[in-house]
Parts: C-alpha cells; structure tokens; sequence
C-alpha cells in the first residue's frame, strides 16, 4: 500500500542579508491512510515550516530547494500555481496555531466556513451556510446560528480554534496538518480540542500530521513520531517503542526533561532533568551531527561526519553514531538518565 503523503529529501531555505537559513534540510517522511503521524522538537527545529512546505504556503524569503512531496501519487512540488490551490482545503487541509492570526478579523466567523464550500463544492450561498452550522456543530460549537454572525474577537481562544478546526474539514480533505493545534490554548481547553481531533479523525477517517513541541499530545493522539532537530529528522518510531525505548540522544534529553512524580517519605516530588542549550543558528550550523554540542554521549566522529540512516530494529530509524557498528534488528536503546 503506497503511503497517502510520502514527503522525500526536502530542503526549504530561507534567503535573507546573504544569509542562508536551512530550516528543513533533507527531511523524509510518510503518512498512510488513517494514521496520526507526530513531528515533534524544540522551537526553531524546522516543524512549522515543513508544514508549510507540504501546503506550499511559504514566504517570499522562503523556497523549496530539493526534493519532493508525493500526495496520493502526485509530486505537489511539480503542480501549477493553480492546480495547487484545488488542493489546499479540498485535499488537504491545515489548522494554524493561533486562530487569532488566522481567522479574517472583519468577516463572520460562519462565513470563513462556508466561503470554503463554496469554493470548493459551488454551492449556494443558502446550501454553504447550512453545511458550515452542521461542520460547527461537528466540531462542538454551541449556538451554531449565533456563532455564525459572530466575529472572531467576539469568541474565546477555544472557540475560535473550533472554528479553524471546521474550516480545515470543510472541503472533505484526506489529510489535516495540524501546527501546535493547542499551544495557544488555556490548559484546561486544550483536553477538549484535542479530544475532539482524535474523534474527528476516526469519525471521518482522516490522516493526520500533528505538530508539536509537547511529547504528552504526542502520547496521547500519535501512531508514530518523527523528531526533529536543526532541520533533519534524528528518529522515527512507533509511539510506544520511542516512549520505552528511544535511541537518539535527543529524543532522550527531550524525554527527560519531562517532569516525573517520584514518590519518598517525604511525598511526591517532580524531577526532571532540563535540556541544556540551544538549538543552534540555522544559519551557521556545527560542523558535523548539529546536535553534537548539547550532546552528553557524543564520541569524535560526531564533530566532523553527518551521521546517516542507520536502522536498528523494526519501524525504526535514527541518525546517530552510536549505532553505526549495531546490526539491524539488534540496538538497544540509548540509557535514559
């Protein structure tokens, strides 16, 4: 079965003051038909702009350098101007991170929705506004007729989210891209849209590319996880196996520096163990694995040599030196600390 999205050496850069950026730089991934995929990393890893890239909605600075992006068999990068348009929202359909900025300030939150029926489907504007009230009681929303002639700033974070949710889903897509769907959220919202993605998605039979920096969503919604840093995936596992038992470095430290509930006599305790450094200028890499400055187990040939693909075990993939000399099937994990 051909993956429904197979994403294959991307390069995106940023061109800015003689400056080369290399936000994504030879990235490959996959989704297939109803699996949740998890991009996950530090801010500045290149997630939002691989994000950015599969939709071709890059800035005038950004541009797509190499590889290519195969949807249902079709290499987007090849399509017209045009041709890709029909496949943002009808397709393929992104949720942004902060509705805010997001949503058009001076229309109707109802008519963001049905504007993309109608788009898509040319419909009435009669038959739009009646499909856009049952996407926004899909997605949860209460007094959909009111909701509808309302303006973003009249709603609250949540609500505002649920409506980018409903214009997302509104042109039927195959697969959703959702970009840190939750980060601009209140705590006590963010359960809520996240439990309502995970049923959208089976309701509707979605794939699903999440984004995120917060490895609880990853556990929580994801089949498998890519990680991501300066640009390059390092790993990619099934949920359950990069939990119990990652293999790169960084998704160690990553994982360590959530925090734990230890229990004593003295009651519970959260210990974590905090990522030291920063991921680095994108503009002016280290030599060598990017991650090896900030790396606690990096040997010599880290400073000087890229690491390739090596593939340790079943589903998994990982870039690191640590298992160059391993044979397939046999790597153990990298010891959490």
């Amino acid at each position: 079965m051909n993956p429904l999205l197979q994403v294959t050496g991307l390069q995106t850069y940023f061109f800015k003051d003689k400056k080369i950026l290399r936000a994504v730089d030879g990235v490959d991934f996959h989704i297939n038909a109803g699996e949740t995929l998890a991009l996950v990393g530090e801010s500045g890893c290149g997630k939002t702009t691989t994000a950015f890239s599969i939709f071709r909605l890059l800035p005038p600075a950004g541009k797509i350098m190499g590889g290519a992006i195969e949807f249902r068999g079709r290499n987007l990068l090849a399509l017209s101007e045009k041709q890709m348009v029909a496949v943002r929202g009808r397709e393929m359909g992104l949720i942004f991170q902060d509705p805010s900025s997001a949503l058009n300030p001076v229309m109707r939150a109802g008519e963001q929705i049905a504007e993309v029926i109608r788009r898509h489907f040319r419909e009435t504007h009669r038959a739009a506004k009646q499909q856009a009230l049952a996407l926004m009681e899909k997605v949860q929303l209460p007094n959909v007729e009111m909701i509808y002639d309302n303006y973003p700033h009249q709603l609250s974070g949540g609500l505002r989210q649920r409506i980018l949710i409903a214009i997302a889903l509104a042109g039927k897509p195959a697969l959703i891209v959702a970009d840190e769907p939750t980060s601009a959220l209140d705590v006590s919202i963010q359960s809520q849209i996240l439990a309502l993605l995970k049923q959208l998605k089976e309701e509707l039979q979605l794939s699903l590319l999440l984004i995120t920096h917060d490895l609880g969503v990853v556990a929580q919604m994801a089949d498998r996880v890519a990680v991501m840093y300066a640009g390059k995936i390092v790993e990619e596992a099934p949920t359950h196996a990069l939990f119990t038992a990652p293999l790169h470095p960084y998704t160690v430290a990553l994982l360590n520096a959530i925090p734990q509930i230890s229990f004593s006599h003295l009651g519970g305790q959260k210990k974590f163990t905090p990522l030291l450094g920063v991921v680095p200028d994108l503009t002016n890499l280290p030599s060598g694995c990017t991650f090896h400055p900030r790396c606690p187990v990096r040997m010599e040939e880290c400073q000087h040599k890229i690491p390739p693909k090596f593939f340790p075990a079943e589903n998994r993939i990982v870039r690191c030196f640590k298992y160059e000399a391993v044979g397939v099937w046999e790597a153990k994990a990298v010891e959490r600390g």
